[in-house]
C-alpha cells in the first residue's frame, strides 16, 4: 500500500476532496479500491497478537476499520480540520453514537429545541431510558443555554442552520457557555456542509454529518461521520464504536469518496439556485407568507450568518398562505421538483415537514419550532434556475 503524497501537506477544500487520504494498492489503481472484506489475514499467530495489542499497525476487522472507509475518514478529517473520525452507516448512527458515547446514567444534556425529529427522539427516548436527562432551549437565546446548565450537565447539542426553519445559532457563543460548564458541544453541521461552516474552528468539540445528504449528493446511499480531536475519539468513541458496530459499509464509503470529488461544484450551483429561487418566492406575496433563507438580508440572523458562514445555504423554508391544503397543492403541481424527505441532492427536492420529517413532534412542539402547516422545505438541486423558477411559478399559480 502507498499513500498519495498530496495528503501529507494541507490542501484547499476542493483539492482535498479529490486527493486527501488516498491509499493505493500495489496495482496503482487511480480510483480508490473497494476493500469488500470482513476480516484481514495475518502472517503468523504472533502477528495477530501484536495487531490486537496495538503493537503492530494494520486492520483487524471491518467493523473496527477498513481501508476504503479509512480513506473517506481521512478525506473528511482534512476537510474539517479534525484530528480523527469514524464513519457510520447513516447520519442518525453518527448522532446516536456521538451522544451515547459521551454520557452515562445520571448525566444531563442541553439541546436546542429546533432539531430533526429523530435527534429529539434519541435524546428524549433512547438516552432518557438510559437515565440521561435533557433540557431543550431556544438555541438562539444564550440566556436559556446558561439557565439550563446543571451540575451534571455534560453535553450541549445543536444543529445550525436548523431543520427545517433554517435558524442560525451562534456556535462560538454556545461553545463558550458549554466549556464554562465543563461540557462539550456537539454540532450537526449537515445543512451548512463543511464548505460553508467550520464548527471546530468556532469552538465545537465534535461535528457530525449525515453523509447521505450533500456528501453523496446523488441519492445513492446512506452514510454518516463523527469528527473530533484524536484525543476525544480515542477516549470516548473508539471502544464504543468497536463494540456497538455502527460502521459504514466499504462500498458506501467508496460512493461517498466519489461524491466528495464533486461536492464543491454541486454545492456552489445549489447555493446559487437557492438564492435565486428564494428571491422569486419572496416576490410572490400573493401566495407566500414568508421566506427563510440564510443568504437573504431579511433573515433574522443575517449578521451572525456573515460572521459564521461562508455561504448562504442550499435550502429554503417558505410558508404558504392557505396552510396545509395550499402546501399540498403546490407540491403536487411541481413538475421538476420531486417530493421526498431527503435533501442535498443534485435534484431539487421538497417536503412538508409537519407531515413527514417532524410529524412525531406534538402540535405544541412544532409551533414552538416555527413549523406551521403551510411550511415547506425546499432543497435546491443543480438544474437550471430558470426552469426551477418557472416550475414554482406554475405551481403557485395553480394553487
Amino acid at each position: 500500500m502507498s499513500e498519495n503524497p498530496a495528503s501529507r501537506r494541507p490542501l484547499r477544500p476542493a483539492t482535498a476532496m479529490v486527493h486527501s487520504g488516498t491509499v493505493r494498492s500495489g496495482f496503482g489503481e487511480m480510483s480508490e479500491a473497494i476493500f469488500m472484506t470482513q476480516g484481514f489475514a495475518y502472517d503468523s499467530a504472533q502477528a495477530a497478537e501484536a495487531r490486537f495489542k496495538g503493537e503492530e499497525p494494520g486492520f483487524i476487522y471491518s467493523r473496527y476499520a477498513n481501508p476504503t472507509t479509512r480513506m473517506f475518514e481521512e478525506r473528511m478529517m482534512q476537510l474539517e480540520g479534525a484530528g480523527d473520525a469514524r464513519a457510520t452507516a447513516s447520519g442518525m448512527a453518527a448522532v446516536s453514537a456521538a451522544l451515547q458515547c459521551a454520557v452515562q446514567a445520571g448525566d444531563h444534556i442541553v439541546a436546542a429545541r429546533a432539531l430533526f425529529g429523530s435527534c429529539t427522539y434519541v435524546i428524549q427516548n433512547v438516552l432518557g431510558r438510559a437515565g440521561v436527562t435533557a433540557t431543550f432551549v431556544d438555541g438562539r437565546n444564550l440566556d436559556e443555554w446558561r439557565a439550563a446548565v446543571q451540575p451534571n450537565t455534560r453535553l450541549f447539542f445543536l444543529e445550525s442552520p436548523t431543520n427545517p426553519t433554517l435558524e442560525i445559532i451562534d456556535i462560538a457563543a454556545v461553545a463558550k457557555v458549554a466549556h464554562d460548564a465543563n461540557a462539550i458541544l456537539v454540532v450537526d453541521n449537515v445543512f451548512a456542509t463543511p464548505l460553508q461552516q467550520r464548527p471546530l474552528e468556532l469552538g465545537a468539540d465534535v461535528v457530525v454529518y449525515s453523509a447521505t445528504k450533500h456528501i453523496d449528493g446523488q441519492g445513492r446511499c446512506l452514510g454518516g461521520i463523527i469528527l473530533s480531536s484524536a484525543e476525544w475519539i480515542e477516549k470516548n468513541l473508539a471502544d464504543f464504536f468497536r463494540h456497538t458496530g455502527p460502521s459504514l459499509s466499504p462500498f458506501n464509503a467508496w460512493i461517498l469518496l466519489k461524491g466528495l470529488e464533486t461536492m464543491p461544484l454541486r454545492v456552489r450551483q445549489q447555493t446559487e439556485n437557492a438564492s435565486r429561487i428564494a428571491d422569486y418566492l419572496a416576490s410572490r406575496t400573493d401566495k407566500v407568507k414568508r421566506v427563510i433563507y440564510p443568504g437573504r438580508a431579511d433573515h433574522p440572523d443575517a449578521e451572525l450568518i456573515k460572521r459564521q458562514m461562508t455561504g448562504g445555504s442550499t435550502l429554503i423554508a417558505f410558508e404558504l398562505v392557505g396552510g396545509k391544503e395550499a402546501a399540498f397543492r403546490v407540491c403536487n403541481a411541481l413538475e421538476i421538483v420531486t417530493i421526498t424527505n431527503n435533501l442535498g441532492d443534485a435534484r431539487s427536492l421538497i417536503t412538508h415537514p409537519a407531515t413527514t420529517t417532524h410529524k412525531s413532534l406534538s402540535d405544541e412542539a412544532r409551533a414552538a419550532a416555527g413549523i406551521g402547516d403551510g411550511l415547506l422545505r425546499f432543497s435546491a438541486g443543480i438544474e437550471d434556475s430558470e426552469d426551477l423558477i418557472e416550475d414554482f411559478a406554475a405551481a403557485l399559480d395553480a394553487a
